[in-house]
């Protein structure tokens, strides 16, 4: 039995989600954006109301945690760890391309041995990309990529790779690869991120809410050639 208050602002989409034992009960996705200062406050603001009215108490809230926007990202956060500071719950922190493979793996038939390859666009022919199986388990770690023919040859040689995400985009015409599959219209959203945010507060794989920050502050920022804003 839980209840979580999920948040995702890695990208210019800023939505909000609530999910008890597993069924998605409240959501709200504003594409309009980026204005995620001026959005997310009313968004989490109506989604706490609705499990106010409902007497639903929460257990812990899930935010996306990078990589992703400079400015979402740090949004996001701040209000994540303000609810969890007012109301006493557990963070948990959702990687961002992780949460991509989500709608894929519910909604798309990906054979047995094809990796994902989640995609956030970083300007220029920049990418940051993960690779993973169809168990979410990564096959190599996220950094970011300067997309040109080969850039993932090693794998598309062995096997069907399926690209997707605001990344993906630009390498439609540069990767045409016969194991490269592009799927379109894949968006971090907050519905997505229930059964991953679910599975680690089951483990109790929870954050410090003090020293918490999202992985693109800490891991990312001084070795990506560029940043996304």
């Amino acid at each position: 039995m839980s209840c979580i208050l999920h948040i995702e602002t890695s990208t210019d989409v800023c939505s909000v989600a609530v999910s008890e034992d597993s069924h998605v009960i409240f959501q709200q996705d504003d594409h309009s954006g980026p204005n995620h200062a001026e959005r997310l406050g009313t968004m989490v603001d109506e989604a706490l109301s609705f499990t106010d009215n409902h007497a639903i108490p929460f257990d812990a809230v899930a935010v996306s945690c990078g990589p992703g926007s400079y400015t979402g990202l740090r949004i996001g956060v701040s209000m994540a760890k303000g609810i969890c500071y007012g109301r006493n719950l557990k963070l948990i922190a959702v990687p961002t391309l992780e949460l991509l493979c989500v709608p894929v793996l519910l909604r798309e038939l990906v054979p047995e041995g094809a990796l994902l390859c989640p995609m956030l666009d970083a300007r220029r022919m920049e990418v940051y990309a993960g690779l993973y199986d169809r168990a979410l388990k990564p096959v190599r770690e996220v950094r970011a990529d300067v997309v040109d023919a080969d850039t993932y040859r090693e794998y598309l040689d062995k096997q069907p790779v399926y690209f997707f995400g605001n990344g993906a985009k630009k390498c439609m015409d540069i990767i045409q690869h016969p194991n490269a599959h592009y799927i379109d219209g894949i968006e971090p959203l907050a519905k997505w991120m229930q059964p991953l945010a679910e599975r680690r507060l089951l483990s109790e794989q929870v954050e410090d809410v003090a020293y918490f920050v999202p992985f693109y502050l800490k891991d990312y920022v001084a070795k990506m050639p560029s940043k996304l804003i």
